[in-house]
C-alpha cells in the first residue's frame, strides 16, 4: 500500500490557496518542504500540484528514461514574451533542437575561453567604480551585481557594451523583473483578471525586453564584425541537422531569454557575499589560495581551474542560495494510465502528474548533508564533492533541457567571485541582517546592503 502524500489542511472549494504567498512563492514552498518533508502536494481550485524536496526523489525524477521537463504554469506564461525559445519550448516543438544545435557550440567551455578577458575586464571596471564610492558607501549587493551581469551578458554573447555599470538601472532589468513576476503570478489568478487587470504589465515588459533585443540585432547590422559570438550564430548559422536557420523573431526570443537565464548569477553572488561575511574564516582561506595561485598579478583563465577552494565556495553558495529555485518534471507520456511509482513504490502519483522540484529541500537534505544549513566549502571539493549523489547537483536543471548557459555561468561566477574576494573588503551595512530571499525565476537576497572598499594588497 503506497504511503499517503502529505498535504496542508485546505479551505473548502479553493483548497490551499492561502498556503502559498503569490508574492514570495519560493519562500512558501521552502517552508512547506521543511514541514512536510520529501514530497507533498497542495490543491488549488481543484487542481493537484505536486512537489518533491529530497535528493533521492530528485535523482529519481531526473531519470530521462521515465521523466522529462514539464512546460507549464509560469513557463507557459512567459512564452508571451519569448515564444518557443530554448527554455520555454514544449517537448514536441522542433524549434528546441534547431536552436540548441545552432547555439550550444558557442556556449561550450572551449568557445567561452575567448570571452574570459571580457568578463574579467568588466569585473575590473565594476570594482573600480566601487573604489570611487567613498568610505561610508552603502549599496545593494544584488542590485549592483544585476548591472554587472547584464553588462557581461550583453558584451560576451551579443558583442555590444552597454556601459550600464553606473547610472540608473537599465530598463531591461526592470523588464525582466516585471515579466517574470507576472508569469509567476498569472497561474494563481482567474484568467479574466489576468486579461482585464494585469495584462498591461506583461505587455509593457515584453515590449521593453524585445526592444532591447532588437537593438542588439540593429547594432550588429550597423557594425559588422568577424567576431563569431553567439549573436553571429543566431543571425547567420544553419542547423547542421535540418539546414534550418532561426527566424528574425526567434533570434529576438533567444536574446531576451539569455539575460533572464543569467539573472540567477547575481542572485548567487550576492548570497555568496552574505555567506562569506557570516563565515569570515572562509574569506581568509580563499585569500590564501588567491595569493598563492594568482599572487599580485591579475586573474587569468588558467588560474580558474586551480582555484579549488573558490570553486568550493561557489558550489556551496549554489547549494544554500538555490538561486535557480526549482524546475518542473512530468512522466513521459505513454499509453498506460497506471499510476507512476516513486521511491520503489512508497509513493504513487497519477500517470500525467507534473512534479515541481523544490531545491531548497533537495540541496539541504539531512540524509545527504551533515549540518545541512552550515556553510562548508570543503564538502564541495575533490573526493567529497565527487561522492555526493547526483540529485544534489541539479543547480542548472537536468539532462538535455538543463541550462544551455551553465558553462557561461561557471566562468562568470568564478571570475567575478575570485576578483571580488581578492580585491574588495565587504562589510554588512546592518550587522544584524538575517538572510531573506524572494524572486521569481531566480531567488535573491532582499534588503542586503553592503559597504565596499578596496582591499589593500
Amino acid at each position: 500500500m503506497p504511503t499517503a502524500i502529505p498535504q496542508p489542511p485546505g479551505v473548502p472549494l479553493i483548497g490551499n490557496v492561502f498556503d502559498v504567498d503569490p508574492n514570495n512563492t519560493w519562500k512558501s514552498l521552502r517552508e512547506l518542504s521543511e514541514k512536510y518533508g520529501e514530497i507533498f502536494q497542495i490543491k488549488v481550485l481543484g487542481q493537484t500540484v505536486m512537489f518533491a524536496a529530497s535528493a533521492a526523489l530528485c535523482e529519481e525524477l531526473c531519470d530521462e528514461r521515465r521523466f522529462r521537463k514539464y512546460v507549464g504554469g509560469p513557463i507557459v506564461e512567459i512564452r508571451y514574451a519569448v515564444h518557443d525559445a530554448l527554455f520555454t519550448a514544449f517537448d514536441h516543438e522542433a524549434s528546441w533542437g534547431i536552436a540548441h544545435r545552432i547555439m550550444a557550440p558557442k556556449l561550450s567551455p572551449q568557445s567561452l575561453v575567448g570571452h574570459f578577458i571580457e568578463m574579467r575586464d568588466c569585473a575590473s571596471e565594476f570594482i573600480e567604480k566601487w573604489k570611487g564610492l567613498g568610505s561610508r558607501n552603502e549599496v545593494s549587493a544584488v542590485g549592483e551585481l544585476n548591472k554587472l551581469n547584464l553588462e557581461v551578458t550583453t558584451l560576451t554573447l551579443f558583442g555590444k557594451k552597454l556601459n550600464c555599470l553606473s547610472g540608473p538601472e537599465h530598463p531591461m532589468i526592470k523588464g525582466m523583473e516585471d515579466s517574470t513576476s507576472e508569469a509567476m503570478k498569472r497561474p494563481t489568478r482567474p484568467g479574466f483578471l489576468n486579461w482585464l487587470v494585469y495584462g498591461g504589465k506583461l505587455s509593457k515588459s515584453t515590449k521593453t525586453m524585445r526592444t532591447f533585443a532588437q537593438e542588439m540585432v540593429d547594432y550588429r547590422k550597423a557594425n559588422p564584425t568577424d567576431h563569431e559570438d553567439l549573436l553571429a550564430a543566431m543571425m547567420t548559422a544553419k542547423d547542421p541537422k535540418t539546414g534550418t536557420a532561426l527566424t528574425d523573431s526567434q533570434v529576438i526570443d533567444e536574446i531576451v531569454s539569455m539575460p533572464i537565464g543569467s539573472s540567477t548569477a547575481p542572485a548567487l553572488l550576492a548570497t555568496a557575499i552574505y555567506l562569506l561575511l557570516k563565515n569570515p574564516a572562509t574569506i581568509e582561506k580563499a585569500r590564501q589560495e588567491l595569493d598563492s595561485v594568482v599572487g599580485p598579478n591579475d586573474l587569468t583563465y588558467a588560474h580558474l581551474a586551480q582555484l579549488k577552494y573558490i570553486e568550493g565556495i561557489m558550489r556551496e553558495s549554489l547549494r544554500l542560495s538555490f538561486a535557480a529555485p526549482g524546475f518542473n518534471i512530468e512522466p513521459i507520456p505513454s499509453d498506460s494510465k497506471a499510476p507512476v511509482q516513486l521511491a520503489g513504490g512508497k509513493y504513487e502519483i497519477a500517470h500525467n502528474q507534473a512534479v515541481i522540484l523544490v531545491l531548497a529541500g533537495v540541496n539541504r537534505d539531512p540524509a545527504v548533508f551533515d549540518e545541512p544549513l552550515a556553510f562548508k566549502p570543503e564538502r564541495m571539493m575533490g573526493d567529497a564533492f565527487d561522492a555526493l549523489p547526483q540529485g544534489v547537483k541539479k543547480w542548472f536543471g537536468n539532462g538535455k533541457r538543463e541550462c544551455i548557459g551553465k558553462h557561461w555561468a561557471w566562468q562568470f561566477n568564478m571570475t567575478t567571485l575570485a576578483k571580488l574576494i581578492k580585491e574588495v573588503d565587504f562589510e554588512m551595512a546592518n550587522p544584524g541582517y538575517k538572510l531573506e530571499q524572494d524572486g521569481w525565476f531566480n531567488l535573491r537576497p532582499v534588503g542586503f546592503q553592503v559597504r565596499v572598499k578596496p582591499r589593500h594588497l
